[in-house]
């Protein structure tokens, strides 16, 4: 962009964001005081964690700055960050050092790959702002999903730091509040260049409201390679499930876990010695589970390390991860029944789902795909599998467990089932090199910059 290009859309921005600045920073010296209560308030391992790295929202780094080019990618949720992974590793072979940024101090990051670090993102007020980019001094700024908090956009912006945003999402409903303001919506989008939408209708809305450079390449999410299993704990779980029939449930509540436990007595009922492998995603609600899994005439156990013998009715297993419980049982409830969206919706954020978990890794893992209705922020990847008959989705338990019983009763419909999963998940693969060919531009301007040294200190 221009330096007249982006003093003009500088200055349609910073008058109607001046009021949203002044409050942020005036709430800003409250910000210590209510990430503590929050943290406490919260409890279990979620509200540790939130304890823990509370600094972080405060622009205090819990990590010394990589030497050399740094990409910041900024992500809501790590939902939005789990779909760029393959975008992180091409950067890194770039010869970038990544910096990926959350929202949710509650949530754990996904894994990343070497040369990339994970911390949360400053609170949206000047003063955090500030700090964050003056101790990170991000060489290119890439946001993610919904995320386009306005303080720090408005400040990378000011700062000359190249901004660019990926599967990115903008709803109809706020869509219709911007076309009401078509001079700040120009000026805020004007500075993603380029901006790559999650969908063809988000590059439609996003050019509508300004972005010059608005386009879907496809969805970075099926280029995401399945999570490894641990060996150890994938061949204790084979040796304990034998040949029984056995099916995996990701469950993000107590009341979806309860859910999953009576579709476990129903499949149970039909085929007698079948095992559900319960994989809570906050290994808190681990024992309460168990005890509802028992509460329901079922016998239940939480893994261990050391546990020998058959497998009960219900294997609660709180540390195994996607990649392990998917290879163990290979027919997958994989969340979406009892859980809710986000209800709010605003400009620098879209609502994110805490419904059902990505089914790209079971799907090349060639799973048994069962979810409910609330998938959140995957519905894109959901719907593409239901069409292609490769996953099915349920409305209650009584259908939930007839799915189960139906691939845990016919392999063969089973078999095909997880072909076409795995199928038209390669099909759609390859967004994230379209997504490094449109960043070539701004990525290559970080490399002829005599400013930017791969031995440059912290």
């Amino acid at each position: 962009m221009s330096s007249d290009r982006l003093s003009g859309a500088a200055a349609g921005w910073l008058a109607p964001i001046s009021l949203y600045r002044a409050l942020g920073e005036a709430l800003s010296v409250f910000a210590p005081a209510l990430l503590r209560a929050r943290g406490w308030l919260r409890g279990s391992k979620a509200g540790a964690l939130e304890r823990r790295r509370a600094g972080e929202r405060l622009a205090i780094a819990s990590a010394p700055r990589p030497h050399g080019r740094l990409a910041w990618i900024a992500a809501r949720a790590a939902a939005d960050l789990e779909a760029l992974i393959p975008v992180v590793d091409r950067l890194g072979a770039a010869g970038f050092h990544v910096l990926a940024t959350t929202r949710d101090e509650g949530e754990a990051a996904p894994h990343l790959p070497p040369r990339a670090l994970h911390q949360y993102a400053p609170l949206d007020a000047p003063r955090f702002c500030a700090a964050f980019l003056s101790f990170w001094r991000p060489d290119v700024a890439i946001f993610a999903g919904g995320e386009r908090p306005p303080a720090l956009v408005c400040e990378a912006r000011r700062r000359g730091v190249p901004l660019a945003a990926v599967d990115a999402r903008l709803s109809g409903r706020t869509a219709a509040v911007l076309a009401r303001a078509p001079r700040f919506a120009r000026a805020f989008f004007s500075g993603f260049e380029p901006c790559l939408a999650h969908a063809e209708p988000d590059a439609g809305r996003l050019r509508r409201a300004g972005a010059p450079d608005a386009r879907w390449v496809g969805d970075p999410l099926y280029d995401v390679s399945p999570e490894p299993a641990d060996a150890a704990a994938l061949g204790r779980l084979g040796a304990r499930i034998g040949a029984r029939p056995a099916w995996c449930a990701f469950v993000g509540g107590l009341a979806e876990g309860e859910l999953v436990i009576e579709a476990q007595r129903e499949i149970c009922a039909a085929l007698p010695g079948a095992v559900l492998l319960l994989v809570p995603r906050r290994p808190a609600l681990a024992q309460p589970l168990a005890r509802r899994a028992g509460g329901r005439g079922l016998d239940a156990q939480i893994v261990g390390a050391d546990d020998e013998g058959p497998a009960p009715d219900v294997l609660v297993a709180p540390g195994a991860g996607s990649g392990t419980a998917l290879r163990a049982a290979p027919v997958a409830y994989l969340g979406g029944l009892g859980a809710s969206a986000a209800p709010w919706i605003g400009l620098w954020g879209e609502p994110e789902g805490r419904g059902a978990q990505s089914p790209v890794g079971a799907a090349k893992l060639q799973c048994v795909i069962v979810h409910g209705p609330r998938v959140g922020a995957y519905a894109g990847a959901y719907d593409a599998l239901d069409e292609a008959g490769a996953a099915a989705c349920v409305a209650d338990v009584g259908e939930l467990a007839a799915e189960i019983v139906e691939a845990l009763g016919d392999a063969a419909t089973a078999r095909a089932r997880g072909r076409a999963a795995a199928q038209e998940t390669e099909r759609r693969s390859g967004a994230s090199t379209q997504i490094m060919h449109a960043l070539s531009p701004i990525l290559a301007q970080v490399f002829l910059r005599p400013d930017v040294d791969d031995e440059e200190g912290a």
